[in-house]
């Protein structure tokens, strides 16, 4: 059984009946769009101010989402560079079935976030 990382999550929510797919599961874009949230978090205090996402290197769905998971998404810097910020994601969903309370990992992602100025272009992050 997996257990909850020890640091704290940067987003936590609640899968709702709205965000299903037709198979009745939690659509994948949905979880995609909370990792990117919570990334672009990490992100933006990592490069000191504002960042977009340019890439989703890797997304790895492990296990569905179910409604009324309680999702948890971790995410911390895998790599800053000049611009660009490399953020790590893994996801965790809490449920209980028949009583007993699972914790599952669900997605692991690795997004690419690139700090940008006033005028919506690449700025060097600056050392801190």
């Amino acid at each position: 059984m997996e257990t909850l990382p020890e640091e704290h999550a940067i987003l936590r929510i609640m899968a709702r009946p709205n965000d299903v797919n037709v198979a009745g599961d939690i659509f994948g874009g949905w979880l995609m769009s909370q990792c990117d949230i919570a990334g672009g978090i990490i992100a933006s205090r990592k490069a000191g101010g504002r960042v977009v996402t340019v890439a989703v290197k890797d997304f790895q769905f492990l296990a569905p989402v179910l409604v009324s998971d309680i999702v948890s998404i971790y995410a911390h810097d895998v790599q800053i560079g000049t611009t660009s910020v490399t953020i790590g994601i893994e996801v965790f969903s809490e449920r209980r079935q028949a009583g007993q309370e699972q914790i599952i990992k669900v997605a692991t992602a690795l997004i690419v976030y690139v700090h940008i100025d006033d005028h919506r272009q690449p700025t060097p992050i600056s050392a801190s």
